[in-house]
């Protein structure tokens, strides 16, 4: 019992530490390279460089990020709502499934960057085909993994509630969405890495605000470091977003961790 307590505290202490020093590493691989290879700073900035560009200019940066962080959530979150009710819908009925999965996985096979144009002819300049193309993208991920935990209830769980003599839908409350939400997580966290990407393809496609349409103009006027440095923010909003969906599922379901282990 000592014996998994030192293990289990041993594990937390070094969870933070192990990705700082992979960050510290990558960097200072990054670095040395450019010194040693020589490499101009138009093809690849050294560290300073980029973070003397976000200095120049710290306001414009937040302030896109800001505008990307929003059409993030927007979209992510009407994603989360309209999948898992479609998942839900689905999973109730084996014909519906049968039926429509085969569209969904069709869907799903269409290359999400060729929509950006489209959904600019259809929804025009602004925010609304950027949020647009960040649903799509989000959206069979969660359906997907919503259906596969909504259809794998044990039987013997199924069994129990018939035994007490539990309505479909105190069921399907009480057993089968519990016993799903792992698998949810799961979409939930795959789809919020594709959020990013896609808000930040639409963005390039439509450059008037967002860190995409920085990294375009600034690619244009070959100025990389600030391109470097729009891209940094773009990750340390990838990896907020994907690090508080697993705090968030870890909060919300104790239980399943213990299961799992």
């Amino acid at each position: 019992m000592k014996e998994k307590t030192q293990r289990t505290w041993g594990s937390r202490a070094s969870a933070p530490v192990l990705p700082l020093i992979g960050v510290t590493v990558f960097v200072a691989v990054w670095w040395l390279s450019k010194i040693l290879f020589d490499i101009k700073s138009v093809i690849l900035p050294a560290p300073p460089e980029i973070i003397e560009s976000f200095l120049d200019q710290p306001g414009y940066l937040l302030e896109q990020a800001w505008a990307t962080f929003t059409t993030i959530m927007i979209g992510y979150g009407t994603a989360c709502v309209g999948a898992i009710t479609v998942a839900m819908i689905l999973s109730a009925s084996r014909t519906i499934e049968r039926a429509t999965m085969p569209l969904l996985v069709a869907l799903n096979s269409i290359p999400k960057v060729a929509l950006a144009p489209l959904l600019v002819v259809w929804l025009g300049f602004g925010r609304g085909p950027k949020i647009a193309l960040v649903i799509v993208i989000c959206f069979l991920p969660i359906v997907v993994a919503s259906m596969a935990g909504l259809t794998s209830t044990p039987s013997d769980l199924g069994e129990l509630s018939r035994a007490l003599s539990s309505s479909w839908w105190q069921a399907y409350v009480k057993i089968r969405l519990p016993w799903a939400l792992p698998q949810i997580f799961v979409g939930l966290k795959v789809a919020i890495t594709l959020a990013v990407i896609g808000a930040v393809v639409a963005e390039i496609q439509n450059p008037d605000r967002g860190l995409g349409s920085v990294i375009a103009l600034s690619g244009a006027s070959l100025d990389t470091a600030l391109a470097f440095a729009s891209i940094v923010l773009l990750a340390t909003i990838s990896v907020s977003l994907y690090y508080l969906t697993v705090l968030a599922e870890r909060l919300l379901l104790p239980w399943a961790r213990e299961i799992a282990g």
